[in-house]
């Protein structure tokens, strides 16, 4: 099953990324990193998210905007403005090209220290780079494909990361559980998040943005945060002081 593996290693490796540099780094900054350490993640970031690379600008500030007006109607994305999952990720896909590319005013509060490689970025997002992604795995699916039914899993690879905001922006501000009674729709998806690596635990985010650990309950275990404690331990990076209040 090489191609179910292959689908499993970009899931949760674009997945990583995607909260250890863009979310909890960029949008949040709950720890530092060296400029070098910095330079190294945008790379395997666009490695592992490959067709569907993120900017860690562009969803740095994004993210920073869905944090200050969530579920309202200068939400970036947000399920109670928007008719169906198709229509919010449109808008979301919008604002985040213009950010990218400076073509909407921006508060400061919400560019301050944003990590931002310019050289690298117009690159990694360039349709060539997409393109070139595209092409290898449709190349890689042609090869090792030994079922029909595995080409069904082709989309997921080629919109890994799409999918990852749909599943917590659009899902996890309808379904699931709360542990702190909030103004936005913000949801728990899951009571152990295997799925999300730990983004599941969306209401708990909301409440406590500044924490590198999304779970609060014994059983929320946050595995993105397991990785940041043992990166923080080893080096790599520097953990910032938790501060949960109840």
């Amino acid at each position: 099953m090489i191609i179910v593996l292959f689908v499993v290693i970009l899931w949760y490796g674009g997945l990583f990324f995607q909260s250890f540099f863009l979310h909890r780094y960029a949008a949040h900054q709950v720890f530092t990193m060296s400029k070098t350490m910095e330079r190294v993640t945008f790379v395997l970031t666009w490695f592992f998210q490959g067709s569907s690379y993120l900017s860690a600008y562009g969803y740095g500030i994004m993210h920073r905007m869905h944090h200050a007006y969530t579920d309202t109607e200068k939400d970036p994305h947000s399920p109670s403005y928007d008719s169906n999952l198709f229509a919010m990720m449109w808008k979301t896909k919008t604002i985040y090209q213009q950010i990218n590319q400076q073509k909407i005013p921006v508060d400061s509060k919400f560019t301050k220290n944003v990590p931002q490689w310019k050289s690298f970025d117009s690159y990694a997002s360039s349709r060539f780079s997409r393109l070139l992604w595209i092409a290898f795995y449709i190349l890689f699916f042609a090869y090792f494909t030994t079922a029909l039914w595995q080409w069904f899993l082709l989309p997921i690879a080629l919109l890994m990361a799409p999918i990852h905001g749909v599943i917590i922006n659009w899902f996890g501000h309808i379904y699931g559980y709360v542990n702190y009674k909030m103004t936005n729709t913000s949801k728990n998806l899951f009571p152990f998040d295997f799925l999300m690596m730990g983004e599941g635990y969306h209401n708990n985010h909301h409440k406590h943005a500044s924490s590198a650990n999304f779970g609060v309950k014994w059983h929320e275990i946050d595995v993105t945060y397991q990785i940041i404690k043992v990166l923080d331990f080893l080096g790599f990076i520097k953990l910032k002081p938790i501060s949960i209040q109840k």
